[in-house]
């Protein structure tokens, strides 16, 4: 059968033919392509190239026993229109390079692309937020980056090291030549890639209630590490969205930002930013009209009557908490959350001229600050969607503290 050269395509990895006539694991290989081709035009692509074109011409080999006439030059050509053409590009002119470890969906990457930085090497193990990653940034980023294998595809250098990692359990119990062990943890790989690349920044969003974690034990490790070890200097506040991300989210969050004092010797004068007032209500992020059916409480629902005598207001975002409903007095959204999607609990819920409802997952997505005329949400499940954005950072506040890293940058 004769193949069309035009369709060629990353996905076409995937094809279970192909996975079985090479040995190579077909998740890793799109994302050392993808790194490559999205690099092509500087000179991080040599970092993935070899790999990059051995992966290429495996293919095109593939390909040529269906009696395709695809060579590894022609490949690359329509293979980087796929990567190029996407909604969030690079800039062109990018005045420094980061990595976007725990990518989650983009968050910080659109943050960071938006104050001038090229994302060279990004990490998430999350099948479904890959989707979405790569949809809207062209690079399907590498995976569990616990692994060795993974965290070996990190570039030598950049400036910036971004991670919205998850909060696990530290064991305060070991001590490792004076400091508190974080092996075991996911902590332990961003000190591991801190310890070999010395990023001139360290930026870091964790949740709240990290800081009283533990009695506060797992914050003074990280602290610790940072400081003791590391020989960063540390600057750490929580913030709100609604207070500082100009989003109508009610969401707390602590970030961390660490300098090399002996690369960024005018470390001290980095502020995090100021309170700013909230110009936007709920009514700029919901989407106008009726919405798809299966967004509405049916008056049959079990729980109709409680919602219909709770929810009166138009103007503000409800959270329905397994067996009652929890009204917002700020008029804002309630913090959204992984589990929003995954039955009764947390739902935030809305009262419009067509009935109560949800909100609808592309909703969710605007209140963490993603452009929604640009930003793609790909065809996935709806609880896929609900845990994304939930899981995610709010963009315009990461920008607000990126902003303030560059300038001492």
């Amino acid at each position: 059968m004769m193949l069309d050269t035009d369709s060629i395509k990353i996905a076409e990895l995937d094809n279970k033919d192909y996975e079985f006539s090479v040995a190579g694991n077909a998740s890793e290989e799109k994302a050392v392509l993808t790194h490559y081709l999205h690099n092509y035009h500087n000179g991080v692509a040599k970092h993935y190239e070899k790999k990059a074109l051995n992966i290429i011409e495996n293919f095109v080999n593939y390909r040529k026993k269906n009696a395709e006439k695809t060579t590894v030059k022609s490949a690359v050509k329509k293979l980087l229109a796929e990567v190029e053409n996407v909604p969030f590009t690079t800039p062109k002119n990018y005045t420094f390079k980061f990595i976007d470890l725990f990518a989650g969906i983009g968050g910080f990457r659109i943050a960071m692309q938006n104050v001038g930085g090229r994302c060279i090497y990004t990490s998430e193990w999350n099948k479904d937020a890959q989707i979405t990653y790569k949809e809207n940034f062209g690079e399907i980023p590498f995976g569990d980056i616990s692994q060795e294998n993974i965290k070996n595809y990190i570039p030598e250098n950049f400036d910036v090291l971004c991670a919205g990692f998850p909060c696990q359990a530290f064991s305060i119990a070991g001590y490792q030549k004076g400091f508190s062990d974080t092996r075991g943890t996911l902590f332990f790989d961003i000190e591991k890639i801190v310890e070999k690349h010395r990023p001139k920044v360290v930026f870091l969003e964790n949740v709240k209630n990290l800081v009283g974690h533990d009695n506060g034990k797992t914050f003074r490790v990280i602290c610790e590490i940072l400081e003791e070890k590391l020989r960063y200097r540390v600057f750490a506040k929580v913030l709100n969205s609604m207070t500082h991300g100009n989003v109508p989210q009610n969401r707390e969050r602590i970030f961390i930002v660490a300098f090399d004092s002996e690369q960024v010797t005018n470390f001290a004068d980095f502020k995090f930013p100021e309170e700013i007032p909230l110009t936007h209500t709920i009514h700029d992020f919901l989407e106008e009209g009726k919405q798809d059916e299966k967004y509405y409480y049916k008056e049959t629902h079990q729980y109709y009557p409680e919602l219909e005598k709770t929810m009166t207001k138009k103007d503000t975002v409800y959270q329905w908490r397994r067996v009652y409903v929890r009204e917002n007095k700020s008029n804002v959204c309630p913090t959204l959350t992984a589990n929003m999607g995954a039955g009764g609990h947390n739902v935030p819920l809305i009262k419009d001229d067509f009935g109560i409802r949800k909100l609808t997952p592309k909703e969710c997505f605007a209140f963490q600050g993603y452009p929604m005329d640009k930003y793609i949400l790909p065809k996935i499940a709806d609880s896929k969607l609900y845990m994304q954005a939930g899981n995610s950072v709010t963009t315009t506040l990461i920008e607000r503290i990126s902003h303030e890293i560059i300038k001492v940058l």
